[in-house]
C-alpha cells in the first residue's frame, strides 16, 4: 500500500506544471501546430440539410467570438414522456418554424396597392397549418382584410405618427416591402428554429435544428430545459451565463480537434477558455480582444496596428513597464518567464582580517 501510494504521488507530482512555465506559449503550439494540419472537410450532421463549418473555419469563428455561427445548430432533448421516435416527431412538427411562403403564394398588385395571400390547401396540410393560422398570422399587418374562398386580399395602411399631420402615403415601394415581410412571417413554430429533424441518440430520440433560439425553445412543455445545446456560443453566454459558455468553448474546440483525428491536451483549450471568459464576457483572440488589450504598450503594437497603438499610447502619456514577454524581446531583455523570472543575489562572505593586516 505505501508503494502505490508513493507511485500516485510521484505521477501527481510529474503531471504538476513547473514555476513560471510559460504555458501560453506552449498552449499556443499545442493547439497551432495540429491547427496547421487541419483539412477544410465539412461535415454532414446527420438529417439536417446543412454543411456545418468544422476544421480550421469552425476553430477561427470560435476564437474570434463570432456573434452567431455561420451554421447555428441546436440539439434539443426531451422529456422522457416524450422520448419516443413518434412524439419526437410531433415535437419537431412543432418547434419547426412555418413561415407564410412556405403554405401560401404572396402577390402585391402595384397598380392597384393591394397584395394577395393565396392559401395552398396540400401545402398546408402537409405542415398540419389551417388557413385560420394562416390568417392571424397576417391580421397584425392590417386589419382591412378581405377573404374570397382561400384566398386574402390585404389592403395595407399605414398608422399617423405623432411628428406628422397626416399618415404617408401607400407608395408601390412600401407595398413591395410588406409584402415581402408578410412572405418571411412566421405561422408557426419557434422563432430561429428550422428543418428539425428526430435523431437517435444514446438510448433516446432527440431533435437537432438549424438555427437557435433557447429561450424560444424551452417555453415547449416536451423540453427538457436541462438539456438543450446550441453551438452558438455567444447565446450561451446570453441565456446561461458566462461559466457555461466557457464550458461550451471547450466543447467545441475539443470536438474540432477529435472530428479531424487531432488529439490536443484538454488543459491547453481550457487555459484558451479561460482567456477569453476571465473578463466576464466572451473576448475574441485578436486585435479586437485579447490582443489587442495588454497591458504593455508595445505588446500592442507587436501584434497589428502598430501606428494606432503607439499614437494612442503618446497622445495619453502611458508607461511601459516591460512586463510582458513581447515587450522583452523588442528592447533585447531576458524575457520574464521560467529561468528569467527568478532572480539570484549571491552574498560573498568577507576573508577574515589577518594580523598583518
Amino acid at each position: 500500500m505505501v508503494i502505490l501510494m508513493a507511485e500516485k504521488d510521484d505521477k501527481s507530482k510529474k503531471s504538476m506544471i513547473a514555476p513560471f512555465e510559460a504555458v501560453g506559449v506552449i498552449a499556443a503550439q499545442s493547439i497551432g501546430e495540429p491547427g496547421t494540419q487541419m483539412t477544410m472537410r465539412t461535415f454532414h450532421y446527420a438529417g439536417v440539410a446543412e454543411h456545418v463549418p468544422t476544421g480550421l473555419p469552425r476553430l477561427i469563428e470560435l476564437v474570434d467570438a463570432k456573434k452567431a455561427p455561420k451554421k447555428p445548430i441546436i440539439d434539443i432533448h426531451l422529456k422522457s414522456a416524450y422520448r419516443s421516435e413518434s412524439e419526437a416527431e410531433k415535437v419537431a412538427r412543432d418547434i419547426s418554424s412555418i413561415f407564410v411562403r412556405d403554405i401560401a403564394k404572396v402577390e402585391d398588385d402595384l397598380a392597384e396597392r393591394t397584395i394577395s395571400i393565396t392559401y395552398s390547401e396540400k401545402d398546408g396540410k402537409a405542415l398540419n397549418v389551417s388557413f385560420a393560422a394562416l390568417r392571424k398570422a397576417i391580421e397584425e399587418y392590417s386589419p382591412n382584410l378581405k377573404i374570397i374562398e382561400s384566398k386574402i386580399i390585404l389592403n395595407p395602411t399605414r398608422e399617423k405618427k405623432k411628428s406628422e399631420e397626416k399618415p404617408k402615403e401607400i407608395t408601390s415601394k412600401y407595398v413591395r416591402k410588406l409584402a415581402n415581410k408578410i412572405k418571411s412571417s412566421i405561422v408557426k413554430g419557434v422563432a430561429g428554429v428550422n428543418r428539425a429533424v428526430v435523431v437517435r441518440g444514446e438510448g433516446e430520440h432527440f431533435i437537432r435544428a438549424a438555427g437557435s433560439n433557447i429561450v424560444g425553445v424551452v417555453t415547449h412543455e416536451a423540453v427538457d430545459p436541462k438539456r438543450v445545446y446550441t453551438n452558438n456560443i455567444k447565446e450561451i453566454e446570453r441565456v446561461y451565463g458566462i461559466e457555461a459558455a466557457r464550458n461550451a468553448i471547450i466543447k467545441e474546440i475539443n470536438d474540432v480537434m477529435e472530428l479531424q483525428k487531432l488529439y490536443v491536451d484538454v488543459r491547453h483549450i481550457m487555459l484558451v477558455a479561460d482567456a477569453m471568459t476571465f473578463d466576464g464576457v466572451v473576448k475574441s483572440i485578436g486585435r479586437h480582444g485579447l490582443s489587442g488589450q495588454k497591458v504593455g504598450v508595445l505588446g500592442r503594437a507587436a501584434f497589428e496596428e502598430t501606428v494606432k497603438h503607439l499614437i494612442e499610447a503618446s497622445a495619453f502619456a502611458e508607461d511601459e513597464n516591460l512586463i510582458g514577454v513581447t515587450e522583452n524581446i523588442i528592447v533585447g531583455q531576458t524575457v520574464p518567464v521560467g529561468t528569467g523570472k527568478i532572480r539570484l543575489t549571491i552574498k560573498a562572505k568577507r576573508k577574515a582580517k589577518t594580523k598583518e593586516s
